[in-house]
C-alpha cells in the first residue's frame, strides 16, 4: 500500500476493523424476507435501511412509479412494487458527484425455504441476499461512512438509491435511478463481483421481457374445427419465428405459453413470455423492429389479433471509452491495496445498464465476492466485505482528490 498517501492509508485502515460489524449487519438484514413481491418484508427492510443509513446523509422514501403486468388471461393489471430509498449529502462546492446504486430486494419470496444464514465453513456465509446484494449494500454503507469521517468528506456530493424491484427489472424505481444519474458525474453499483475471484463485470447485454397476447376465434374441435383460430398454433409460431433471430449478437428466448382449455375446444387466447437481450443500441433496434414485423406476419398468417407488452428496461451497457476510464480507476485503486482487478462481458443485467444508458460512467460489480446468487446455495466470501469496503473508500477518495478520469 505504498501508494497511498497518509490520509487514504488512515481511511483504509480504519476499515481493517470493521469486519465483525459487517457481518452482523449483512446478517440482520438477511434475516429479513425482502423478495421483489413481499411488500410488508420490503416495508421492514426500507425502515431498517433507512434507521442504518440515516447518520450519514438525508434519507428520503420514495413510492414507486406505476407498472403493469399481464396476466395469464391477457388482461393488463397493476402490479405493485416497494417503497425506494435515497440518502443524500449534498455539498454545492464539492468537486464530483457520485451515484451509488442497491437494491433491497432479492429473488427470494415469503415462502421460499431459503430464509436464514449459516457458516459453510470459516470464510463463507450461505443465506438469502447475502451476496445479492445485502452484502453489497453494507460494503457501501461502510465506504461512505469511512469517507464521510475523513477529511477529504468536503470534496464529495454522493447520492445512493436502494430500490425495491430490481430483481423484477426496476419498474417502479426506473424514473427515480435516471433521475439520480443525471444530477451524477459518475455511478458504482453494488452487485456481487461477476466471478468469486472478484472480477467485475465489464459490457452487459440488454434485456426486453414481453407478454405477447394472442387472440383467435374458440370452436368445436370436433364439429367445425376449421371455423376456430387457435391462438395455441399461433403464439407457437409466433415463438419459434422469433427464436429463429437468435445469434451471438441478440439472446432470444421464448420461455411460456400460457393458455389453452378442454381438448374438444379450439383455444382463443394466449399469452407467450418472452425475453430478448441485444448486445448493442443497433442490436435492439433490430430486435424491436423484427418483433414489430413478425407479429404482424404472424397476425395475417393465423387470422389471429396480437398485442405486445414489454419494452427493452435494461439498455444494453457496451464497454465504451467512457465507462473504461472509469474502469481502468477501479483497476489502479485495487493494485494500489494490493489486488488484481480485471473484468468480463456479461449477458446478465441490472440497474447499472439503466445508469449507463443516461451517459453515466458506471462501475456494477462493486459488490462482495460470492457466487450460486439466486439459488439456496448462494454465499458470500466474509472476507471480501472488508476488502470491497476498502476498494469502494479508496475509489471515492481519488474521485474526490481528482475528480473523474478524463
Amino acid at each position: 500500500m505504498s501508494r497511498l498517501s497518509s490520509v487514504e492509508a488512515a481511511v483504509i485502515s480504519s476499515l481493517a476493523g470493521e469486519r465483525d460489524s459487517l457481518i452482523a449487519r449483512v446478517e440482520a438484514w438477511s434475516a429479513i424476507n425482502s423478495g421483489s413481491r413481499n411488500l410488508a418484508g420490503l416495508a421492514t427492510m426500507a425502515d431498517t435501511l433507512a434507521a442504518d443509513f440515516a447518520p450519514l446523509g438525508e434519507v428520503a422514501r420514495h413510492a414507486p412509479a406505476a407498472a403493469e403486468a399481464v396476466d395469464a388471461a391477457g388482461s393488463r393489471v397493476a402490479l405493485a412494487h416497494g417503497d425506494n430509498l435515497t440518502v443524500r449529502q449534498t455539498r454545492p462546492g464539492a468537486r464530483v458527484r457520485v451515484l451509488l446504486t442497491g437494491h433491497m430486494d432479492t429473488v427470494f419470496a415469503a415462502d421460499h425455504p431459503f430464509q436464514t444464514t449459516r457458516w459453510l465453513d470459516d470464510a463463507t456465509m450461505n443465506g438469502p441476499g447475502v451476496a445479492d446484494m445485502k452484502g453489497g449494500i453494507a460494503v457501501m454503507r461502510a465506504a461512505l461512512a469511512a469517507i464521510e469521517s475523513s477529511p477529504l468528506a468536503d470534496r464529495i456530493s454522493w447520492e445512493v438509491v436502494l430500490n425495491s424491484d430490481e430483481e423484477v427489472s426496476s419498474p417502479g424505481s426506473a424514473p427515480l435511478l435516471v433521475e439520480a444519474a443525471r444530477r451524477a458525474d459518475v455511478g458504482l453499483t453494488y452487485e456481487p463481483s461477476a466471478l468469486p475471484d472478484g472480477t467485475l463485470a465489464g459490457a452487459r447485454k440488454g434485456s426486453g421481457n414481453f407478454a405477447i397476447t394472442v387472440r383467435g376465434r374458440a370452436s368445436h374441435a370436433g364439429r367445425a374445427p376449421d371455423e376456430g383460430r387457435n391462438a395455441i398454433v399461433a403464439a407457437a409460431d409466433l415463438a419459434l419465428r422469433l427464436k429463429a433471430l437468435h445469434s451471438a449478437a441478440l439472446s432470444v428466448n421464448p420461455a411460456k405459453i400460457d393458455g389453452g382449455g378442454p381438448n374438444n375446444i379450439v383455444p382463443d387466447i394466449a399469452v407467450l413470455r418472452i425475453n430478448i437481450r441485444p448486445s448493442t443500441p443497433a442490436d435492439q433496434a433490430a430486435a424491436e423492429a423484427a418483433l414489430a414485423r413478425i407479429a404482424a406476419e404472424v397476425a395475417a398468417a393465423h387470422e389471429v389479433a396480437i398485442d405486445v407488452h414489454g419494452h427493452f428496461a435494461r439498455p444494453p451497457k457496451p464497454m465504451d471509452a467512457n465507462q473504461r476510464r472509469l474502469f481502468e480507476l477501479v483497476r489502479a485503486c485495487g493494485a494500489d491495496l494490493g489486488h488484481s482487478i480485471g473484468w468480463k462481458d456479461s449477458g446478465g443485467v441490472c440497474d447499472g445498464n439503466n445508469l449507463a444508458a443516461t451517459g453515466l460512467p458506471v462501475v456494477d460489480t462493486l459488490g462482495v465476492r460470492g457466487g450460486s446468487i439466486h439459488s439456496s446455495d448462494e454465499f458470500m466470501i466474509v472476507d471480501s466485505l472488508v476488502e470491497r469496503a476498502q476498494l469502494s473508500a479508496l475509489v471515492l477518495m481519488r474521485l474526490a482528490q481528482n475528480g473523474v478520469p478524463a
